[in-house]
């Protein structure tokens, strides 16, 4: 992802990602800065490497002309840098937490895409889960990556489905989809169910929930509705 955004970058903002890389990557070899004497209340400044993690969308952007083009798909300018940002930094569960909370939407869809580069177990999933219930698609489709495929309990993640399927986000987003969805015998009741349901009412049913339910068909006699992770959440 590095190369890639510095092919996309002016001289002026390569410079600026890496003086906010090296802030970071200094912040995550020497942890947590200790609280100083302050009056009582007080707010501790924010590490630099935080500041910049709000400032990528004023200063990493994409170069104009002379930029060769990325050999392949990657996020905006500013989305990736945060992404290495977080990366680099390797901050706790509670610093994470604050920035996804206190965040632009964007400073959100980039916690939610570095999650499973970072310490930080299944205390990401509430973050996953809270984003799931937005309704900005873009977030959706940032909370159904390899995280959530390897960490969302079997309800949560059909709930995931069916929401990216109510909000119009192509399944192709979901990380792990054939996998989890193979022989999940309630994932394809449910299916049913919202199919039926948008046709009683006269809604097109997508053709994404087609096509997941056939992958639920996948490997479907094995005899046994749980998908993977059943037991790992819940």
């Amino acid at each position: 992802m590095e190369a890639s955004l510095r092919q996309r970058l002016d001289a002026g903002a390569r410079a600026w990602l890496d003086g906010a890389l090296a802030d970071a990557r200094r912040a995550a070899a020497t942890g947590p800065e200790p609280a100083a004497d302050a009056a009582p209340g007080a707010r501790r400044p924010l590490p630099a490497w935080e500041l910049a993690f709000a400032a990528a969308g004023r200063h990493c952007r994409a170069a104009a002309t002379g930029a060769a083009p990325a050999p392949a798909p990657v996020p905006e300018a500013a989305d990736a840098a945060r992404v290495l940002l977080l990366h680099a930094a390797r901050p706790d569960t509670g610093t994470l937490t604050r920035l996804y909370t206190r965040g632009s939407a964007a400073e959100r869809r980039a916690v939610l895409v570095a999650l499973p580069w970072l310490p930080v177990d299944d205390d990401g999933v509430p973050l996953v889960e809270d984003a799931l219930r937005a309704n900005d698609t873009r977030l959706v489709a940032a909370a159904v990556g390899p995280y959530a495929a390897a960490r969302l309990g079997a309800h949560a993640w059909r709930q995931a489905i069916l929401k990216c399927l109510f909000t119009g986000v192509p399944v192709t987003a979901v990380a792990g989809l054939a996998e989890r969805a193979a022989g999940d015998a309630e994932l394809a009741r449910m299916l049913r169910d919202y199919a039926a349901e948008r046709a009683a009412a006269g809604r097109p049913v997508p053709d994404d929930l087609h096509h997941v339910l056939a992958l639920t068909e996948t490997h479907a006699g094995n005899g046994t509705d749980a998908a993977p992770h059943e037991e790992t959440r819940s």
